[in-house]
């Protein structure tokens, strides 16, 4: 697209934008039939919510059995054992599935240390190249 044709469209849309910005419809109330689904989804979900509450505590509780289980058989064989961490087990399942970005990095973002380290890269040539794995003499062949 050429640029001299760029601009009389771009400001076309705005002044559209800008005029209708002004104009805007009142939704109707929901009907009746509307206000049924929203209210089935929100039981379901309600249902959802607690069947995997329910799943969670499942899950905790035969972890807990065999836990016990690897400990006793770790007693009966002489294993050395340490005591259990005192967590509550549904909050960590929980908190399992709702990490953020990498690594559970919060926001996503590498911390200040991580974002100032040199970059250190055999193909960009700013480090040396592996003795243990490469020949450097035959490099490119």
């Amino acid at each position: 697209m050429q640029s001299n044709t760029l601009f009389p469209r771009i400001a076309a849309g705005l002044l559209l934008a800008l005029s209708c910005n002004g104009v805007r419809a009142a939704l109707p109330a929901p009907t009746p039939q509307q206000q049924q689904a929203e209210a089935t989804k929100k039981a379901q979900a309600a249902e959802q919510a607690e069947q995997a509450e329910q799943e969670k505590q499942r899950l905790a509780a035969s972890m807990e059995q065999l836990a016990a289980r690897w400990r006793a058989s770790a007693a009966h064989n002489g294993w050395q054992t340490h005591p259990p961490t005192p967590v509550d087990p549904v909050a960590g399942i929980a908190a399992s599935g709702a990490q953020q970005g990498a690594a559970g990095q919060p926001g996503g973002q590498a911390g200040s240390a991580a974002a100032s380290a040199p970059v250190r890269s055999e193909k960009l040539g700013t480090a040396a190249a592996s003795t243990d794995v490469k020949d450097p003499s035959k490099k490119g062949k």
